[in-house]
C-alpha cells in the first residue's frame, strides 16, 4: 500500500514503478516505466526548446492518446502549466479556455485544429498537431506550491473558470487516492473518465504513484468498456453515475465481471438502488462512493465495508483533507443538522485563474474550529453528518446542472440559445433524470416553430452533454418584482413536467 507521506513533490516525479513494469497499456501495446519516463523527459525537452516563458500555459485538446497522458508531467517538468481541454468541447468553449488561460501552445489534432476560426486562438499561441522530442530533461526541482495545472470547470454563472492547481495539490491527491484505494503494482486501472476532469487526471497520477498500470480508453458504448476490461485484464474502474447506468444495462459475462476488484464513483452521488445493483453485478469488487469538487479535488470517500449498511453516504474525509459541516453563522453543525460542506487542508486549490472576485466568494478563511486553518473551500453544498461522522449529501445551493458527470453552467446554455434569433429569452434548468443524474430543459420565450432551427444551431455550438432534452416554449416568462426572470418559478414549473 502507498504510504501517506505528507511531503509533496513535483508532480513529474509520480512515475514510481519498477523500470520494467508496465505503466500504460493501449491498443498499440504496453509501455514500461522506463519508456514512460523517457517519453515524458523528451516531450519536456521539446517544450523547453520552444523557449516559452516560465509558467506559460500549454493546452492539450486531445483524446486519450499517449501524448495526452504524458503531457501533464512533461509540461510540469518544463516549468509550464498544463491546461487539459475536454475533447468533447466545441470550438466556442475551446476558444474561451485558450483566451482565458492565455495559452502559449495548443497541442491538438489536425481535424480539431481545422474547426477553429480566426480569433479563437490567442495571437501568440502556437498550434501543434504532434508532440515533438527534444533532449531528455531530468526530473524537476519545482517548488511544490508552484502552479502546475489549470482545470476548467463551469460555475453557476458565467463561463468556465480555471481552477489553479499546484504540484502539491496534484501530488497529495495522487498519494491519498492510491493509499485509500490500496492500489498495488499488479493493478490495472481502466481510465474511462476525461483527462480534463480532476478525477480523470488523477486516474493517471494515482495509478503511477502506486507503480500500477493505466489503460486509457475513449469509449462510445458500455459494451466498449466490457471489452476493454477483458482485453486489458482491468482490476479497477472509475466512473460517474451515468456510466454506471449504462454499465448495468450491458451484458457482463460472469468471468469478465469477476475481474474487477475495485469500483470508484465520483461526479454525483450514487442512489441506494444503484449501489445495490453494482454490488450484485460485481460481487468481487469493492465499491468506493466519493464526493469531490475541482476546487479541492476529493473531499470524502466511503469505506467499502460500510457501503451495504450506508448506501446513501459519501463517507468521511480523504487523506490530507479536513471536512467540516458548518452552519450559516460559521459554527459547526450538530450531528443530524444540515450545514455547508467546508473543505480545508493542503488539497485546497489556489483559487480561480485571474478571477479575484469569484476566488474571494469560494475560497475563504477556514472556520475557527479548523485544525488546518488558512484558506478553505466553501462548497455551497449542503450535507449532514450522523453520530458516527458519516456524511450524506443533501443538495446544491447553486444552480449548477450536474449532467452525465459534467458540471454545466445554465448561463452558458442560455447564451448559446439566445445567440440566434429563434429565442428572445431562455432559462436552462436541471431536472431529475435516472440515466444522467440531471437532464437539461430549456425554457424559452418565443414561437415553437423555431425549435428545429434552434436545435440545429445548438448542436453546432455545444457538446452533446449540454444539449437540452426538452424545450418548453412560452409566450411570456414569469418575472419577479424587480422585473428579472423568476428563475425559481421557471425551474419549479419545468420540473413538474416529466422528461
Amino acid at each position: 500500500m502507498v504510504s501517506l507521506d505528507a511531503t509533496p513533490r513535483p508532480i513529474d516525479h509520480v512515475l514510481r514503478g519498477e523500470a520494467s513494469a508496465p505503466a500504460l497499456v493501449d491498443r498499440e501495446g504496453a509501455v514500461d516505466y522506463a519508456a514512460a519516463e523517457n517519453a515524458v523527459a523528451r516531450i519536456a525537452g521539446w517544450l523547453a526548446a520552444l523557449r516559452l516563458a516560465p509558467g506559460s500555459r500549454v493546452a492539450t485538446w486531445l483524446p486519450k492518446t499517449r501524448a495526452a497522458c504524458w503531457m501533464p508531467l512533461a509540461a510540469a517538468r518544463a516549468g509550464l502549466v498544463h491546461v487539459p481541454v475536454n475533447p468533447v468541447l466545441r470550438r466556442a468553449q475551446v476558444a474561451h479556455i485558450l483566451t482565458d488561460s492565455g495559452a502559449a501552445l495548443l497541442l491538438t489534432q489536425a481535424a480539431r485544429a481545422a474547426t477553429l476560426e480566426p480569433g479563437d486562438v490567442p495571437a501568440e499561441c502556437l498550434v501543434m498537431t504532434e508532440a515533438g522530442e527534444g533532449d531528455a530533461l531530468p526530473r524537476s526541482d519545482a517548488d511544490p506550491e508552484a502552479l502546475a495545472a489549470l482545470l476548467y470547470t463551469s460555475g453557476s454563472t458565467g463561463r468556465p473558470k480555471g481552477v489553479m492547481l499546484s504540484h502539491a495539490n496534484l501530488w497529495l491527491g495522487a498519494i491519498g487516492v492510491a493509499h485509500y484505494l490500496a492500489l498495488a503494482p499488479e493493478d490495472r486501472v481502466l481510465a474511462v473518465l476525461p483527462l480534463g476532469f480532476d478525477y480523470g487526471q488523477n486516474q493517471l497520477f494515482s495509478t503511477w504513484a502506486a507503480g500500477a498500470c493505466v489503460a486509457p480508453l475513449d469509449y462510445l458504448t458500455a459494451r466498449d468498456v466490457v471489452k476493454a476490461v477483458e482485453r486489458v485484464a482491468a482490476t479497477t474502474l472509475a466512473g460517474v453515475p451515468p456510466l454506471w447506468t449504462q454499465v448495468l444495462e450491458a451484458d457482463w459475462p460472469a468471468e469478465i465481471a469477476a475481474r474487477l476488484r475495485r469500483l470508484t464513483n465520483s461526479g454525483g452521488a450514487l442512489t441506494p438502488a444503484m449501489v445495490r445493483a453494482l454490488r450484485a453485478r460485481f460481487p468481487a469488487a469493492r465499491l468506493f462512493p466519493m464526493y469531490g469538487l475541482t476546487e479541492a479535488f476529493r473531499s470524502t470517500y466511503l469505506d467499502p465495508a460500510l457501503v451495504d449498511a450506508h448506501p446513501d453516504s459519501i463517507g468521511r474525509a480523504v487523506p490530507f483533507a479536513e471536512v467540516l459541516v458548518v452552519r450559516g453563522d460559521g459554527t459547526l453543525a450538530a450531528p443530524g443538522e444540515p450545514g455547508e460542506l467546508v473543505h480545508a487542508g493542503p488539497l485546497v486549490a489556489h483559487g480561480y485563474w485571474r478571477d479575484a472576485e469569484r476566488t474571494a466568494a469560494r475560497f475563504r478563511a477556514a472556520p475557527a474550529s479548523s485544525r488546518y486553518g488558512g484558506t478553505a473551500v466553501w462548497s455551497g453544498d449542503t450535507v449532514v453528518a450522523d453520530e458516527a461522522g458519516l456524511l450524506r449529501f443533501v443538495g446544491r445551493d447553486d444552480e449548477m446542472i450536474k449532467t452525465a458527470g459534467h458540471r454545466v453552467s445554465p448561463q452558458e446554455v442560455e447564451e448559446a440559445a439566445t445567440a440566434g434569433d429563434e429565442v428572445a429569452e431562455a432559462v436552462a434548468v436541471g431536472v431529475s433524470d435516472a440515466r444522467q443524474g440531471q437532464a437539461i430543459v430549456l425554457v424559452a420565450r418565443g414561437p415553437a416553430i423555431g425549435e428545429a432551427a434552434l436545435r440545429a444551431r445548438l448542436k453546432r455550438a455545444l457538446p452533446a452533454y449540454m444539449q437540452p432534452v426538452r424545450i418548453d416554449w412560452h409566450d411570456e416568462l414569469p418575472r419577479n418584482a424587480n422585473g428579472k426572470l423568476d428563475r425559481a418559478a421557471i425551474a419549479a414549473a419545468a420540473r413538474e413536467v416529466r422528461v
